[in-house]
């Protein structure tokens, strides 16, 4: 069974090789020649949406603490360059706004942007404020940009609250998650390629695309489209660069 090419999503940016959720790994991915890329945003304790996936500060920047009990001038400090990953390369590499990041998006206007928001900060300041705050900064270019959540309630409130799509992250392949995603109705369906059944159990159909993550190899990304699948997120862009993908890889300007 042929299948059309999934769109390759750089999950983090293309954080295989730069610091996760930056602006040099974002614009890497972008120069490489993905269409889309996938960020975490999280909330500094003062309420200032940042690029950052974990809870804890430690593993991207060596500092103790949680990212919401944070003040930004307090992150402003600290560096996310990942030295234990990545070495000394990425040494004055700093956390980024989503204000940064929305302002880069600019420059390339084809490409699309999955904005993931995190429970940390959901569970933190309240759904709605989270959302307001996401909304206010992505205006000038929220019609490129898909909000995504394992959050069920807070889609609901984005898409209330405006946001022209969204997408659910699927936390299990069970009848509980299939009954909220076909209630929710997403513009996407997210799920960790490892939570798939065998063959030849189908893809649940619905209005939404799947996308799934991480993939790193190339084999498997065309059998998840074979299954269905019409995004594959990763972190392995060079992976990619062989036939019948033409990422090009090149060392940052």
């Amino acid at each position: 069974m042929n299948a059309r090419l999934p769109t390759l999503v750089a999950h983090r940016g293309y954080a295989g090789r730069y610091p996760e959720n930056t602006l040099p790994a974002v614009a890497a991915a972008l120069r490489a020649g993905v269409s889309c890329v996938e960020i975490d945003v999280q909330l500094t304790a003062d309420g200032v949406p940042v690029l950052f996936h974990d809870a804890d500060l430690s593993r991207t920047t060596g500092a103790a603490g949680r990212i919401t009990g944070t003040a930004f001038s307090a992150l402003q400090g600290l560096r996310a360059g990942e030295t234990a990953r990545l070495g000394p390369r990425f040494r004055a590499t700093m956390i980024p706004t989503l204000a940064e990041f929305a302002e880069l998006l600019r420059a390339w206007p084809a490409a699309r942007a999955f904005v993931e928001l995190k429970r940390e900060s959901l569970d933190a300041f309240g759904i709605d404020a989270v959302i307001a705050r996401v909304l206010d900064v992505l205006a000038p270019c929220l019609d490129r940009c898909i909000l995504i959540s394992f959050d069920e309630h807070a889609l609901r409130r984005a898409r209330a609250a405006g946001a022209p799509r969204i997408g659910w992250v699927v936390g299990a392949w069970d009848d509980v998650q299939r009954n909220i995603a076909e209630a929710l109705a997403p513009d996407f369906l997210f799920c960790n390629h490892t939570r798939l059944p065998d063959h030849p159990t189908p893809l649940w159909p619905g209005p939404w695309q799947w996308a799934f993550y991480e993939v790193t190899d190339p084999a498997l990304a065309l059998d998840l489209a074979r299954r269905g699948a019409a995004l594959v997120e990763t972190m392995a862009l060079d992976a990619f660069t062989g036939p019948p993908w033409s990422l090009t890889i090149a060392d940052e300007p």
